[in-house]
């Protein structure tokens, strides 16, 4: 619950906006504030990732070091507070900071329930149940989508006040649910043995820099953080630009494209990771014990980027509906299998100790990637002048972009697939 509200938090602008030049400010935010597709572009992206970027890394060694029952409340309770804030903003500039304060309690999600993951679950069943939690991303996106029928029954500021009690219930669930973090525990016994040997402020010691570095000290761990980079930036520009492009080159088909959009994000972004877990699992379990049984995870996402390219190609040059549809499900189907095995090799690489900064790093991956997207809208601006709109303008870049992304990504993983494992990982 708490994974999916942020996703749907995070995500709703992108189906509160209207550049088709019928929108009406009820129902329009980019009309009723008044900004253009450059100015989406930077809400979307940047506004985001300002302090997205840096909190994650914060996030990640809070999270090795601090409750993290605690730490997941406080950023589901503080995200909805800044959906609320956005929906009462009054100017664009109100929102750029309800943007960014919500970029910083989003941070904290995935640190705080990656490593706990890494800590329960099974090691033969590690990357199914990343896989699982990381369908947050689809269910979230899948709502999002939603979001544009709440937004033509009630408007874009009553729809987020909706998304913003959906966030409040599922901070309460946790609050009622969640077992305490074992961290304390095991954290008393520490303290207790340091007492003992003298050594009571050495884990206080440990710098963020000093982890940073123990993180990428493989190969593999620079190849996966590279690699997540470029399919983040794919998957990003995506996101941010694919309802605007199809609610403008298919307008009447608006409610159709909010069913569609969210039933090929439930069903075929859930299925695909799911199956991508599974299938990273059992190739695992084929390897001799005494071989690399963690890197051979990587294919995966290998080739579900290298089958996604096409396939999202075929989808933003279709001249039909349904066939852009289609290919857009086929997309979804091939490309979401690489989130869990990459988190979870990513995870087992470099152990449970700076697992939480680990993580953080790799978020501060994607939040770079929100880069992508706003450098897309430059573009599209700059190649159809302020105010106008170009479908196909916007679907070369799109194809282009998001092509690229999906092959160089697919290379890196390849790379990490085929590198020298970490030895002796920390434990």
């Amino acid at each position: 619950l708490i994974y999916v509200s942020n996703q749907w938090s995070r995500s709703s602008l992108y189906y509160l906006v209207d550049f088709s030049g019928n929108g009406d400010p009820l129902r329009a935010m980019n009309v009723d504030l008044n900004f253009d597709q450059g100015q989406y572009g930077f809400l979307a992206s940047i506004a985001f990732t300002s302090l997205f970027a840096i909190a994650s890394l914060g996030a990640g060694f809070a999270s090795d070091r601090y409750n993290r029952k605690t730490l997941t409340i406080a950023s589901a309770v503080s995200w909805s507070i800044a959906t609320v804030g956005t929906s009462q903003a009054t100017s664009y500039d109100e929102v750029v900071g309800w943007r960014i304060a919500m970029g910083l309690a989003c941070a904290f999600a995935t640190p705080t329930a990656y490593t706990l993951i890494a800590q329960f679950v099974p090691k033969d069943k590690s990357a199914l149940a990343s896989s699982l939690y990381g369908t947050g991303v689809a269910l979230g996106g899948s709502l999002a989508a939603l979001t544009v029928l709440l937004d033509s029954n009630v408007g874009w500021r009553n729809a987020l006040l909706g998304i913003s009690l959906f966030g409040a219930s599922a901070a309460g669930v946790s609050f009622l649910t969640l077992p305490d973090d074992p961290k304390d525990k095991a954290d008393k016994i520490d303290d207790a043995l340091s007492l003992e040997d003298g050594n009571a402020d050495a884990d206080d010691d440990v710098s963020i820099t000093s982890q940073i570095s123990d993180v990428v000290a493989t190969s593999r761990v620079q190849w996966i953080f590279l690699g997540s980079f470029l399919r983040f930036c794919s998957g990003l520009c995506i996101g941010v630009w694919s309802a605007p492009y199809y609610r403008m080159v298919f307008p009447d088909h608006q409610s159709d494209y909010a069913f569609a959009q969210a039933f090929i994000t439930a069903i075929c972004g859930i299925s695909s990771g799911l199956l991508g877990g599974a299938i990273a699992d059992r190739i695992s379990s084929t390897i001799d014990a005494d071989d690399d049984t963690v890197g051979p995870k990587l294919w995966v996402p290998v080739v579900g980027s290298l089958l996604a390219a096409p396939a999202w190609y075929l989808s933003v040059h279709s001249d039909s509906f349904e066939t852009a549809m289609a290919f857009l499900a086929v997309e979804y189907l091939v490309a979401e299998c690489w989130f869990g095995p990459t988190i979870n090799v990513l995870q087992t690489t470099v152990g449970p100790k700076i697992g939480g900064t680990a993580q953080g790093m790799f978020t501060v991956t994607g939040a770079v990637g929100n880069l992508a997207p706003s450098i897309l809208g430059f573009l599209y601006g700059q190649a159809t002048g302020t105010g106008s709109e170009s479908s196909s303008a916007l679907s070369d870049l799109l194809a282009t972009a998001v092509c690229a992304g999906y092959v160089s990504s697919a290379a890196c993983f390849a790379l990490g697939a085929l590198s020298t494992p970490k030895t002796d990982p920390a434990d």
